[in-house]
This record gives C-alpha cells, sequence and structure tokens, in this order.
C-alpha cells in the first residue's frame, strides 16, 4: 500500500478551495478506508481537510498575485506599475500643476514733471509672489516682473484737477505664474548612510523647489544620479539680452538627489558619497580605472574596471549629521484651473525697489498697496491622476522612444511626458501633413478642465503650446518640423429606446440602462480620431438586466451653449455601414453631460 501511494500522481491542477478538498477526499477514500471513515462536515477529519484546502487556496492565490505583479499587462497595484516603469526609464509625475499669465497692475507717482512715471518707485515684483483665484486655488509667479520695462503698458491714473498734470500713473504687466503653493519641510538626518533614502510628510507635491543643508550647502535635482552637472540660467547682461534673458551655464554639482513619486508620497534619493571624498573633477581620471592585474607588466581594452568610472563622487554626496531645509510646491486644491477673471487678489506680494531707503515710505507703501491682479486667459491644466491604463500605455510609450522622437509615437510619448509644471495635455495626436513636402507633422493637442471637460489648450501662441515646442525640440530629428494646433471638439449625445421584460420595473430598467451607458462609453475619453460606434451602445443596453431588446439608438450633435461652437452633421459623419460615428484626424468626440445627454425611453 505504501509503496503504491509513492507511485500517486500529484494533481497540480486543483488549485481552488474546492477542488483541493476533493482530491484530499478521493486520497483519504483510497488510502486510508479503514482509519478515515467519517466524512461528516462537523467532524475532526473534516476539519482538518478543511484546514489544508483553505491553506492550499491562500497559497495558490499569492502565488499567482504575485507572479501577475511582475508583468505590466497584469499587474493591479498603481505602485507595482510606477515601480516598473521605474526600471523602464519611465519618470513618474505626482500631482499635476497648470501654468498660464496673469496680468499685474501698480499704481507709482509721477516724476517731478508730470511727464511719466517716477524711476524710483518702479518696483520689482519678485518671484514667489502668491496670487489666488476665487476657487481658492494658489498660483506663484515663477519669474521676477520688472514694471520698469519699457514693453509694458502705461496710462494715467490720477491728475491735478485744476491744472490737469498727471499725479499717478498705472503700469500693467504680464506675469508667469505656476499652480501651487510654496511650503518649507526641516528633517534632521542623522549618521552617514550609503544612498539615504527620506520620505517628505507633505502628499501630492508637484515640484522641489531646494533643497539646503544647515551648513549651506544645496543639493539640486538631477534626473539620474550618475548625472552630475546641471545647466543654471545666469542673468545676461550683453547687447542681446531682449533676444535670450538668461546664459545657461553648466555647473557641477556634486551634492544631488533624484525624486521618486509613489501615487500620493514623495520620496528623495541620495548618492553615497561623503564630503572627505570630494573631487573637483567631474570626470574620472584614466590612471585610476585600471584593474589591479598582479604579475602582469601590460594592460588590454579589457583591463577597465568600469565601477572606476563614477569613483570621484560615487553618485553625490549624501548628507549626513545634518538637518535639512526642503521646499516644495503643492496644490492647496485638487482642481489647479482658473477661469478668465477669476485671479483677483494676492496672497503674499514680494516687492523689490531699487533704493527704498532713500524713498518716502509712505510713497512705497501706496505702491505696494496699489497692486492688483487679473487674468484675462484661463488657466488649464489637467488635475486628474492617469488612470491605471493610461500610466501603463505611457510608460510602454516612453521605453519604445528611448528620448528621441523618430516614430510619431515617440513624439505622443514625449508629449505626455513634459513636466506639468509647463502645462497638462489630456489627449495628443501626431500627423503627417499632407500638404507638406518635407517632413511637417501636425500635433493635435487638448486638454481637460476642473470639471472633466475637454477644452481647448490656450491661445495659438499661448504658454502651454510653446513650452511644448521648446520641449520637442530637444529630441526630435533635425528636418522635422512641427505645427502646434488645437482639436476640433464634437459634443454628442445618445437617444435610445428598449423594450423592458414583462413584469419588470420599466422605470428601474430604464435608469440601469442609462448608468450603463454612462459608466462605459460617456466616462471613456475617446482618443483624437477615434470613432464612436453605435454597435458598443446596442450591446451595452442588451446586456442590461431587465432588458428585452433595443428597438432604437442614434447619436445626436449637441452644438452651442455650454457646448463646443463645432458642430456636424450626424448622417453624414457615419461610416458606409452606419455603425460608427467618424471623426477626423483634428477633432475628437465627446459626451460632455452624460446624465443629460443621453436619453432613453422604455416600452
Amino acid at each position: 500500500m505504501a509503496k503504491n501511494r509513492n507511485l500517486t500522481s500529484i494533481k497540480y491542477t486543483s488549485r481552488d478551495y474546492e477542488s483541493i478538498k476533493n482530491d484530499l477526499v478521493e486520497y483519504a477514500k483510497r488510502y486510508y478506508p479503514d482509519t478515515f471513515r467519517d466524512f461528516n462536515d462537523a467532524s475532526f477529519g473534516a476539519l482538518m481537510l478543511d484546514a489544508v484546502a483553505y491553506i492550499g487556496d491562500i497559497l495558490s492565490f499569492y502565488l499567482d498575485y504575485q507572479a501577475n505583479e511582475t508583468f505590466i499587462d497584469t499587474a493591479s497595484e498603481y505602485n507595482n506599475v510606477i515601480r516598473m516603469g521605474k526600471l523602464m526609464g519611465y519618470k513618474n509625475r505626482s500631482a499635476n500643476s497648470s501654468t498660464g499669465e496673469v496680468e499685474v497692475y501698480v499704481v507709482v507717482p509721477a516724476n517731478s514733471f508730470g511727464t511719466a512715471p517716477d524711476l524710483n518707485y518702479i518696483p520689482v515684483l519678485k518671484r514667489g509672489t502668491e496670487v489666488v483665484s476665487s476657487r481658492g486655488a494658489t498660483f506663484t509667479l515663477t519669474k521676477n516682473v520688472d514694471f520698469s520695462d519699457s514693453k509694458h503698458s502705461t496710462v494715467v491714473a490720477k491728475a491735478n484737477a485744476v491744472t490737469g498734470e498727471p499725479t499717478f500713473f498705472a503700469i500693467k504687466a504680464s506675469a508667469e505664474v505656476l499652480s501651487g503653493k510654496n511650503f518649507q519641510e526641516t528633517m534632521t538626518i542623522g549618521d552617514y548612510q550609503k544612498f539615504r533614502r527620506i520620505e517628505l510628510r507633505s502628499t501630492n507635491i508637484t515640484d522641489i523647489i531646494s533643497v539646503f543643508d544647515s551648513e549651506g550647502h544645496e543639493y539640486y535635482e538631477v534626473d539620474y544620479l550618475s548625472q552630475n552637472v546641471v545647466y543654471v540660467p545666469l542673468i545676461n547682461r550683453s547687447s542681446d539680452k531682449e533676444i535670450a534673458q538668461s546664459i545657461m551655464k553648466p555647473h557641477f554639482v556634486p551634492r544631488r538627489f533624484i525624486v521618486e513619486h509613489e501615487r500620493n508620497s514623495t520620496f528623495l534619493q541620495f548618492g553615497y558619497g561623503t564630503d572627505s571624498e570630494l573631487y573637483s573633477e567631474s570626470v574620472a581620471d584614466p590612471s585610476k580605472i585600471i584593474l589591479n592585474l598582479h604579475g602582469r607588466e601590460h594592460i588590454t581594452d579589457k583591463s577597465f574596471d568600469p565601477s572606476n568610472l563614477i569613483s570621484t563622487d560615487k553618485f553625490g554626496i549624501a548628507p549626513a549629521n545634518t538637518t535639512l531645509a526642503i521646499i516644495y510646491r503643492k496644490n492647496i486644491i485638487e482642481d489647479s484651473y482658473a477661469g478668465v477673471g477669476t485671479i483677483t487678489k494676492a496672497s503674499k506680494v514680494l516687492f523689490d525697489f531699487k533704493d527704498p531707503n532713500s524713498l518716502d515710505s509712505a510713497k512705497i507703501q501706496a505702491v505696494i498697496d496699489s497692486f492688483d491682479v487679473n487674468n484675462e486667459k484661463q488657466i488649464i491644466g489637467s488635475s486628474v491622476n492617469l488612470s491605471m491604463e493610461e500610466l501603463k500605455q505611457r510608460i510602454k510609450d516612453n521605453y519604445a522612444s528611448q528620448n528621441r522622437a523618430v516614430t510619431r509615437r515617440d513624439y505622443a510619448s514625449l508629449i505626455y511626458n513634459m513636466d506639468s509644471q509647463y502645462g497638462s495635455i489630456k489627449k495628443c495626436s501626431v500627423v503627417q501633413d499632407h500638404d507638406s513636402f518635407k517632413r511637417n507633422l501636425n500635433i493635435y493637442i487638448v486638454s481637460e478642465n476642473r470639471d472633466g471637460h475637454l477644452t481647448k489648450s490656450g491661445e495659438k501662441d499661448g504658454v502651454l503650446k510653446q513650452n511644448l515646442k521648446m520641449w520637442l525640440n530637444q529630441y526630435k530629428m533635425v528636418n522635422d518640423t512641427i505645427d502646434i494646433l488645437d482639436v476640433n471638439i464634437i459634443n454628442v449625445g445618445i437617444d435610445f429606446t428598449i423594450m423592458a421584460l414583462p413584469g419588470s420595473n420599466k422605470f428601474e430598467v430604464l435608469e440601469r440602462a442609462s448608468a450603463n451607458l454612462r459608466n462605459t462609453i460617456a466616462n471613456n475619453k475617446l482618443e483624437i480620431g477615434e470613432p464612436l460606434y453605435i454597435t458598443d451602445v446596442f450591446r451595452i443596453l442588451n446586456s442590461t438586466i431587465g432588458v428585452v431588446d433595443t428597438l432604437d439608438a442614434k447619436f445626436v450633435s449637441k452644438v452651442g451653449g455650454l457646448y463646443s461652437d463645432y458642430g456636424i452633421n450626424i448622417n453624414d459623419n457615419l461610416s458606409a455601414d452606419g455603425i460608427a460615428l467618424m471623426a477626423a484626424e483634428d477633432a475628437i468626440l465627446e459626451i460632455k453631460y452624460p446624465t443629460v445627454d443621453i436619453k432613453g425611453s422604455v416600452k
């Protein structure tokens, strides 16, 4: 009997609770017929079988789960997808920011002649000034604004009632702003630790502004720890300063870090160098990268030690026995959208005057109090985190692009990977310009407002488009030319008629059918140029519980008012077989208000 048991084959396909238990019962009946006879659910033997089957089921589940989490296509945990993306060279962004322009105003006393503003009282509005929208979103100035610049418009604000001579002038200027408010966090660092990794206490951080230790050393953010040179902007004081405001200068950074974002958390990762090992040169000495080959008096091209190539700074100096002051930016509310005319006040104003000690303090205070702000254009930015499927697709596209733009897919990947502080793009499409004899590409983009509705990405020469063109110029092929264009947003609705199962509550059936359409078709944002299939509508309706058949379903156009001004004739844009509503390569279909735009009747 024992010999036969040893030869018994094991069913490796039994992995769930029921199948494992049935195999155990069969085994006991076959090989222990005299010992184990009571298979009652209340018996001790049944308890043991249940326990073993339970443990086997759990082990099978976790084995399958762990195996699935090692592949990007089957992973179900958001942070695991982020970690796999990191291995594939994808840099995850945490919370998104929006960028745009605001108009700022000051009132300045006139000079002694009454012909122009007094130059002594014209201030510089400093970066870090914070303005607030009516919804409570904070926007921070990214650059200084010098009101004395001749390009700013100046008008008479007040005049002498008797002589008519100007007494005050109002100056208007434009300023770049970025959504988010600056915060500071201090962190005490203990003894030296290799590859120190620290987690910031705050969540949903958009940017790391600066990192200083208590000794005054600055740590610079880099893309990867082996990168020991960054480019810093210097003020251009030469004759061409109007063309180029800043000079790009390479700067050796022995103290550096990379930023890692998980779903809501932010980490700073440092290297393993120390102050005592700091070298001034940024490139390793060739004499120091040769392997120690005992007994040989010559070397070959295989005798170099690659690990010594970075021995100069060991991925940067790690902080130790100090206190780090970390300034970061985050959105205080999830929505970073600002409609036209909604930014009307400031929460923090930073002014700089040329020689404040020699000026009238009352006049200085009057200039400060006169500060006003408004936004003549909307500030757009997607504040919605990427879904799991969107994140997976962007990781794959980024891996395929390898930080260069050759194919159209490469361009799309780079567009989505542009830093969110320069503008967020919801959907994009790259199309070959058919009217061009050279390799000209039309890039169509669309953004998303605070309500999750598609919207155009600002003006033709707006900040977002300028940032995007500059971003792509560093990756595109030399012979490529690009045009960045807005898409035409086409708003449509769905009208349908269904037949309910006899005896069912037809109103409940109708609501279930409408909810299924809203949750599947309406909430799934289409790509630019992607058609909308009426067959999907029929399939979803017919699969709804209580629906016998779908009698009719059609698309309807929604134009004007709260909808897009771009309308189409539905019948003219149906496919030849009538099953799909087609969209041009420069258009995108959207069901804007699902609860209103999806209408149904029941029989």
